[in-house]
């Protein structure tokens, strides 16, 4: 199960795919070095996303797991 609370480093592991979604949004999670022990929350609001869209990103990257 996916959540905000998630780190990035954890979220990759488990969704590979997930790297493509965040670096298509903004977040360059791997490719510049941004800290992987990050939450998904804190990562997205550090973009400047308001909290819906982080829930919006979770439901997203859930479904990137269901594959």
């Amino acid at each position: 199960m996916i959540t905000k609370e998630m780190t990035i480093e954890e979220l990759v592991t488990e969704v590979p795919d997930a790297v493509g979604y965040l670096m298509q949004n903004g977040i360059k999670c791997i490719a510049c070095g941004e800290p992987i022990w990050e939450t998904v929350e804190s990562a997205v609001k550090n973009k400047g996303f308001s909290d819906k869209e982080v829930e919006t990103f979770v439901i997203d990257l859930s479904k990137l797991s269901r594959g």
